[in-house]
Parts: C-alpha cells; structure tokens; sequence
C-alpha cells in the first residue's frame, strides 16, 4: 500500500466510514484527482464503489469521448458506473456548472441509498480556493478553505499535492482525462492555477504548504470565535430571532460577525463585507419601527427587523381567501375551513376573541357575511371601543409585522372587520347576555 492508498485508508477510519454496509460514491470526472481516487478506493476496499459521472456537454465530442473512457476505465478495475449528460442549452458559467454538479450528486445519493460522496478535491484546489477568496474579499471564516467533510461530502486527498497524484497514475499506468478547458484562463481558477500560483512560488517555493498553515491557523481561530458566539448567542437569541435593543449593545465587530453567520448559510457564496455592512445598518435604520421593516437578503430570503427581534424570513406567496357566508354550516376554501352555527351559551374557561373559535352575538347585523384577507380601506370597531379605527392602525397596535399581515383572516361585511381571526373581535358583535353564534376557522395543516 502506497502513500495515497494509506492516505485514504486513514481517512476512512477517522470519519468512521470503514463500515462493510457502506455504499461510496465517487464523483469521476476521469480526471487524475478522481481517477488516482477511485483506483486507490478499489485497491483498499471491497465496499461498493459506484463512479458518478456528469457530462456538462460544453465541449461536444470531446467530452462524449472523456465520459467513455470512464465508463472503460471503471469496467476494467471491477466499478459500477453511472452517467448522465445535461442538455445542449444548459447555461455554460462556473457557477451554474457547480450547481448542476451538486444536483446530481445528491440525485445520485437518492439513486444509490448513499449517504458518502468522495471528491478528489486536493491540497493545491485548496490553496488556490483560499487565493480566490481573498482576491473577493473573504473574511476569516474563508480563509479555512475546503472542508475535510460538509454533510454528506468527504475528501480524503485533501491533504496530498497534485505532483504526488500525477506520480500516483503514472506509477499505476492510469489513462486519465486530460480536459482541454483546464488551460482556459477565462476560468478564474485555471488563471490562479497557472499563472498566480507559479509567481507567488517565485516568492515562496512552498507557497502551497504556506497557504495550508494558513487554512489550519484560520480553522483555529473560527473554533475559538464560534465558541464564544455560542455564548453570546445564548443571551440575546430566543427561537430563531435576535432582541434587537441586545443585539445593537455588542461591538459593531461582533454585529458584523454574528449578521455574516446568519446569512452565510443561505448563499452559495461567501457574502462580501459590504453587504453585511449594508444589513447592519438596516438593523440600526429600523430598530425603533414598531411594526417592523424588511429587506432582500438573497432570493427567497428576506431580513426582518423591529423594536423588540430581528430574524431571518423565507419569502412566501401568500394565497388569498374568500369565504362568503349567508347562513350556518360548514365552508371550504382550499386550506380554510370555516364552521358556523347557532349557540346560546358559552363555555366556561373559553378565551372568547383571541382563538380561532368565537361565541358572537349577531342579533344586531345581517346575516351576510365574507371571511377574507384584508383589503384596503378595511376598518374595525375594536372590542369595548365606541368609533371605527382603520385596521392598519388596529394591526400595528397589535405589534403584528408587516410580512405577516397579508395572511391573517378576517370576518367582514363590506369594508368592516368584525372579527380579526386569532387577535380580537368587534365591539359590534360581542356577546353581551348570551351569544346566537359560535364560529371556528381551521387552516389544514395548523
């Protein structure tokens, strides 16, 4: 067994994944890294090995040709081999290259009931990752460059140099694929990999274990810092939302970091200094608004923040609802389900206008009715109050935020609420004596 070989031997143990019942993926590109990997995993396990491979279809012929050879080369050694080819049209970045990849991993994960997918990610992709983070302006927690393991990806060559696996397949008479893309300097990787990493070795010959000190230091150091956020953490976070009066008490340092690992988890790539920056001062901007403001944090995701927390909210398209009611029974609306009918008591301990059941009083409206969500214009005679007030003013009163507004339910008749399902009922309709009507709104899944 060679250095490699040992290599990932150890790291299989360290990770716990020397199991018999394991199923490794590999991800086979067919290059030397994959190929040096997939050849070293065949010749120390008898696990299943399965080589996924994913043909992006940006170079025609050529890449038909590479995805052959690794089908070849996995016949030969005794590998089960899977491809898939992406369509002609397929959008041809970096970017949505790497996301199509990782879609298909994880549809292979599904495929082949895996839970280990090995990359051949090694110690120069990791140094020049860390030379790209830093020309886009990456703080500390980027400096760690390539995990060892992120979920369900592990890469055990990590820690071995390109010249030792180029040496690994020459001493094995391997065939890899050699991709003609990887000498194009319009991707900023080739262009760190072959011309900024060979001028910085002009300065430091070992530039690249340099650069890997430097990763193990910066892993360090995000261990100490993370433990002391937890801490932090633990005084000013309560279900998911930060008090925000606490959270603007910290050094801006400290905001800074604790805003950068909020939103890092959501976006595929580092989020740059100024734009946490820019979320700071929204945070400061609206941290008196009563009933709260928002902003974009990336698709899908939005800041929300307010005098009392701030947090993170997933953006949601609200389904609109609308319930005519003329008499008692029981109505249906896609999720909603409103229950209507006649009463003449309430029960004991029954908190009457703050659920979404209610005992009212009807004797003093018509019987006409519309459950729906609020509109403009909408108004409410709020319970043991005399005049109408405008529901935006009910609802800020109410502390309710703004992103949340749009869901809630109401009972009206024309521009009037008579009942703001789950906060308050109308003075108009309050039971008095006793009440004629009881109602219950269920939403499905609630």
């Amino acid at each position: 067994m060679n250095n490699i070989e040992q290599t990932i031997g150890n790291f299989l143990k360290k990770h716990n994944l020397d199991k018999p019942k394991n199923v490794y993926l590999v991800a086979f590109s067919g290059g030397f890294d994959s190929m040096c990997l997939l050849n070293a995993l065949k010749k120390i396990t008898s696990n299943r090995i399965v080589a996924i491979h994913l043909n992006h279809n940006w170079r025609g012929e050529e890449s038909d040709l590479e995805e052959q050879n690794c089908k070849d080369f996995c016949h030969k050694i005794g590998v089960e081999f899977y491809s898939e080819k992406l369509p002609d049209n397929t959008p041809q970045t970096e970017t949505d290259a790497r996301n199509t990849r990782y879609d298909f991993f994880e549809k292979c994960a599904q495929k082949f009931g895996s839970d280990i997918i090995f990359t051949a990610h090694n110690k120069n992709d990791n140094a020049e990752t860390v030379i790209y983070r830093i020309s886009k302006g990456t703080g500390v927690n980027g400096l760690q460059g390539i995990a060892q393991k992120r979920e369900i990806y592990y890469r055990p060559l990590l820690e071995t140099e390109r010249k030792d696996i180029d040496k690994y397949c020459k001493d094995n008479n391997l065939n890899p694929n050699n991709d003609s893309s990887n000498s194009d300097k319009i991707h900023k990787r080739n262009l760190i990999r072959n011309d900024i990493l060979p001028l910085l070795s002009q300065i430091n010959p070992n530039i690249t274990d340099s650069i890997s000190s430097l990763i193990q230091s910066a892993t360090e150091e995000e261990q100490i810092v993370w433990e002391y956020l937890e801490l932090v953490k633990s005084k000013i976070l309560k279900d998911g939302r930060y008090g925000t009066k606490e959270f603007l008490n910290l050094s801006e340092p400290l905001c800074l970091r604790l805003i950068y690992n909020l939103v890092t988890p959501l976006v595929p790539q580092d989020y740059d200094r100024q734009r946490i920056i820019t979320l700071l001062d929204f945070i400061k901007g609206n941290h008196t608004s009563k009933s709260g403001k928002i902003c974009s944090v990336t698709t899908g995701y939005n800041l929300y923040v307010c005098e009392k927390y701030f947090e993170l909210i997933k953006e949601k398209k609200c389904e609109k609802v609308s319930v005519k009611i003329d008499k008692t029974g029981v109505y249906k609306n896609g999720r909603i389900t409103v229950d209507i009918r006649e009463c003449d008591s309430v029960p004991d301990k029954t908190d009457k206008y703050l659920s979404e059941t209610v005992f009212v009083d009807f004797s003093a409206v018509d019987f006409d009715f519309e459950l729906r969500n609020r509109k403009d214009g909408d108004v409410i005679v709020p319970f043991g109050m005399s005049g109408h007030q405008k529901l935006k003013k009910y609802l800020n009163s109410k502390k309710i935020p703004n992103h949340e507004k749009d869901d809630l339910l109401f009972l009206t008749q024309g521009n009037e609420v008579l009942w703001a399902v789950g906060l308050g009922l109308s003075d108009r309709i309050k039971v008095r004596r006793k009440p004629t009507h009881k109602i219950e709104v269920k939403i499905n899944g609630n």
